[in-house]
């Protein structure tokens, strides 16, 4: 496992990020510890969850593994989603986040937060009081760093702007969707956070499992998380991932992984930790067989044609004005 500085700062997190999504939920508690034993001993050192995953189950898992583990790992959480019924039980205003915090504290059994994330943008809450909050945090020691997730460009820009304007802590990391069938991030993101010295930690590398190739045009299975016409989050709707353009990327990610012997998850990740700006690919795994197919992508090693390949079949459509300052160069 190889190490990348997170963004700008000194802090090295691995290669592969383990997220902890499926623990409580798809995961009991036993196969949870023993997939974070496996993580570390292949040299993870990195590990995401949030406090709405498993409506703070996760957390609570994860805090009871990490009480032996704790200066070795790296770990992140994030907030932003109801934890509660009331009025204030979600959103990034500083009532909110002064109370997630510490309830994340607690259910992780640690003393600071290594990386703290905003889970969305919030509309209805001025980033100047959600800024001025988490520096608050950062400066308390209760959080090491910031980051967010599941931002749009402008929305990280101004939040980077006000940050620097008024010295606050900012965020150093994003963590978006991204994947071979999911390249929307390159249009704007992608060339901010190189910009800008933020790192990427792309969540659902493998598309939500449809990257793994066991999904076909003419067959779709009962298990997974595709199988069902509804999911959340709904990026994983059926009907936007069984699209043509989709079903011919696939098409290459077998072609390029019969050729090497290596699974299509495998292809998958390689390609994600191949992009400029990745840091690392957030990987969930329901078992140890899961975990071990996505660690080996870690030695794979994907040719120039290879990806010449991977990334004809996936681009993204050439719009504008991507592809009027492209072709107007430096005239």
């Amino acid at each position: 496992m190889e190490y990348r500085y997170l963004g700008r700062t000194g802090l090295k997190v691995s290669e592969l990020c383990l997220g902890a999504m499926t623990f409580g939920n798809e995961s009991d508690e036993k196969m949870s510890f023993a997939i974070m034993d496996r993580f570390l001993e292949a040299g993870g050192n990195f590990i995401d969850t949030a406090d709405v995953y498993t409506q703070g189950v996760s957390e609570e898992i994860t805090g009871r593994w990490l009480k032996n583990h704790r200066r070795e790992i790296v770990l992140a959480t994030k907030f932003r989603f109801p934890m509660g019924d009331g009025p204030n039980d979600a959103g990034t205003s500083r009532y909110h986040i002064m109370q997630a915090v510490e309830d994340s504290l607690s259910r992780l059994q640690t003393d600071a937060i290594d990386l703290y994330q905003v889970h969305c943008w919030d509309s209805g809450t001025p980033l100047e009081e959600t800024l001025r909050a988490l520096d608050d945090l950062v400066r308390q020691g209760k959080v090491r760093y910031l980051g967010a997730s599941n931002y749009a460009a402008w929305q990280l820009m101004k939040a980077l702007g006000i940050s620097e304007r008024l010295g606050l802590a900012r965020f150093d990391c994003l963590q978006p969707q991204y994947n071979l069938i999911e390249r929307a991030i390159e249009y704007e993101i992608v060339p901010l956070c190189q910009s800008e010295g933020v790192g990427i930690i792309p969540w659902s590398p493998l598309a939500g499992g449809f990257l793994t190739g066991k999904y076909r045009r003419d067959h779709r299975p009962k298990g997974g998380r595709l199988s069902k016409d509804i999911t959340a989050p709904g990026e994983n709707f059926w009907y936007r991932r069984a699209t043509e353009r989709n079903w011919a990327t696939l098409d290459v990610v077998r072609g390029v992984a019969d050729a090497h012997g290596i699974t299509c998850a495998q292809v998958a990740l390689a390609w994600t930790q191949a992009q400029p700006g990745v840091t690392a690919s957030i990987i969930g795994a329901r078992n140890l067989e899961q975990l071990n197919d996505n660690l080996a992508a870690v030695d794979v090693r994907l040719s120039d044609d290879d990806l010449a390949q991977l990334n004809e079949v996936s681009a993204p459509d050439d719009i504008y004005p991507y592809r009027f300052i492209r072709d107007l160069g430096t005239r």
